[in-house]
């Protein structure tokens, strides 16, 4: 089983931490510092990450943009940063989850089993390739791949879910809640804000000018829907 990289540079929550994943059945391993997680992580590819905002030689923000292009594994973020923005700004940057100091250890396994259940139900709910707008862009739901206009576009795998979702609804107004139910499974207070920083993201990367969307269209005071055009 590929292990749980816990990167906590407090020795006493990562023991903690460290007790309760292996009481569940998971490989541990543990980083205190950023350069540490990066050399694990390229080593062996973890299930998921457990990830410290405050580490002493990086910010955790930082380490989370650089896990993502690493791999795709899911990142669980742990922090003291409560606010509403800080939790938006950390699903921005592409982490899955969030939970915040001081936190159950019980309630980490439930949202760590959560996450990878997640993962498992969209590779297997995944099919053939969906193709918009004559190729002009292009998801394969196998390999979490995006093609805009043939060339690839490098997605979280959390943007690629919502992406997947609302193009597999062409013409169908999402709401913020049906998007976070339907596309990452859980459902918290607060988190339907966190899908206004993905769809953001998510118009950089795909649209021509993503503040004239041709493919995410914004219904205001609904949602959001999918608008183009399936290929035969």
């Amino acid at each position: 089983m590929n292990p749980v990289l816990v990167v906590e540079d407090d020795r006493k929550i990562a023991n903690v931490v460290k007790a309760y994943m292996e009481g569940a059945g998971y490989r541990v391993i543990h980083a205190d510092n950023a350069r540490d997680a990066l050399q694990a992580a390229m080593k062996e590819p973890p299930l998921v990450v457990i990830l410290d905002l405050m580490l002493p030689d990086r910010s955790g923000e930082e380490v989370c943009q650089e896990l993502k292009e690493i791999g795709d594994f899911p990142i669980i973020m742990l922090t003291s940063k409560s606010s509403e923005e800080e939790r938006v700004a950390g699903f921005a940057l592409g982490a899955d989850d969030y939970v915040v100091k001081p936190f159950s250890p019980r309630e980490l396994v439930y949202r760590i089993k959560a996450v990878l259940r997640r993962s498992k139900k969209s590779e297997a709910e995944a099919g053939k390739p969906l193709n918009f707008n004559n190729q002009g862009l292009v998801l394969n739901g196998q390999t979490y791949q995006v093609k805009k206009k043939g060339e690839d576009v490098k997605l979280t795998p959390t943007e690629f879910k919502v992406l997947y979702t609302l193009a597999s609804n062409p013409g169908k107004v999402f709401t913020r809640e049906e998007l976070v139910e339907k596309a990452l499974g859980y459902q918290f207070e607060g988190y339907e804000r966190s899908i206004d920083a993905h769809i953001k993201n998510i118009r950089h990367k795909v649209e021509d000018d993503p503040r004239e969307p041709a493919y995410i269209l914004t219904i205001y005071g609904l949602g959001y829907r999918f608008s183009g055009n399936r290929d035969a």
